[in-house]
């Protein structure tokens, strides 16, 4: 396992982290058995870094992740977040400090490294949105605010480091953010499907969100990047691609909604050319994160064994190949494939 600085803190992370979301969802759905052997075989791996939040399963990840801490005897670098609901925008500071004391008490411990506001960064709050309401910068920042319920837990000695999760962000909030210099470790989505956050927008590439390359500014200063949902939440497999179902454990809104997964299959299908016999498609995507200088850590999402195994033998691995940056350059420009079918883009790869 390699390891990386984050130079706003002082840790030193492994390159592959264990995340514990309900997408994956063994930390959630799994047997304490599978856990325990799972968590076993990552810290067997050299993964130093856990990643957790009371959303995943309500706390049900929260308190397995504890229940295996203390059955096996270990304590790694920790981060869990802070989840802000319409009905506490009244007053932020204090749900963030609720929030983070129930998070110690299902976890069991009296302190994590990381707190992480949860809901993505926008320029004015909006309650209106899918999912964590976006969190506008004076909701962040302002009197009340998320900021200030970090630095009362912080004072409170129950963390260490700030920072924010980036689902669906503003990139322009991302960035004021970042300037404060308060913020010590993100959590960003950068896959094969959306490079933006570290890397300027392919042209011919429709996205949702362009997320302006904030991975290169927070490398500037010395913010820590952990990489969310690598495999687009699992549709970059070869598992994934070959019209294979989803895993049992695997839950979130990709499991809810059967056409929203298969569109996202249908994008990642293009990309299947870079599985070959010493590389899984899944370690091509992890390939690609790795090989940016401002990402710390990957979170990988785990089902079972394998896949850990997968994303561990990634570490130190070489950058992809310039051929294969050129294949899926042209992916992008034909916008993963739309400028004509599926299958006669894949055959000409």
């Amino acid at each position: 396992m390699k390891y990386r600085n984050v130079a706003a803190t002082g840790m030193r992370i492994s390159e592959i982290g264990f995340g514990s979301g309900d997408n994956a969802g063994l930390m959630v759905n799994g047997s304490f058995k599978q856990q325990v052997e799972a968590v076993e075989q990552a810290l067997a791996s050299g993964i130093n870094y856990f990643d957790t939040s009371p959303d995943y399963g309500k706390g049900v990840a929260e308190t397995n992740i504890g229940k295996v801490m203390r059955e096996i005897g270990f304590r790694p670098f920790l981060t869990t977040k802070v989840e802000i609901m319409p009905n506490e925008l009244g007053n932020v500071a204090d749900a963030v400090v609720e929030s983070v004391d129930e998070s110690l008490k299902r976890l069991g411990v009296d302190f994590v490294d990381v707190v992480q506001i949860h809901n993505p960064p926008g320029m004015e709050t909006d309650t209106t949105v899918p999912g964590w309401i976006h969190l506008g910068l004076n909701d962040y920042l302002g009197p009340n605010g998320a900021l200030e319920g970090l630095e009362r837990v912080r004072r409170a000695g129950k963390t260490r480091f700030f920072g924010f999760a980036n689902e669906d962000a503003n990139s322009e909030a991302v960035h004021t953010l970042l300037e404060t210099r308060e913020f010590h470790m993100i959590n960003v989505w950068y896959d094969l499907l959306n490079p933006t956050a570290g890397m300027t927008k392919p042209d011919g590439l429709d996205i949702q969100h362009d997320y302006g390359r904030f991975i290169d500014r927070a490398f500037e200063l010395g913010v820590g990047v952990a990489v969310i949902r690598p495999l687009a939440g699992g549709v970059l497999t070869d598992h994934a691609v070959a019209g294979g179902k989803r895993h049992a454990l695997a839950g979130g809104g990709l499991t809810r909604n059967v056409d929203a997964y298969q569109a996202m299959v249908q994008r990642a299908l293009p990309f299947a050319f870079l599985s070959r016999q010493e590389q899984t498609l899944s370690q091509a995507a992890y390939r690609f994160i790795l090989q940016h200088p401002g990402v710390t850590t990957v979170l990988g999402g785990y089902s079972e064994l394998a896949h850990l195994e997968e994303a561990v033998a990634c570490s130190g691995a070489d950058p992809l190949s310039d051929e294969d940056m050129a294949y899926m350059e042209m992916v992008w420009r034909s916008n993963c494939g739309r400028w004509s079918t599926e299958e006669q883009f894949i055959s000409g790869l």
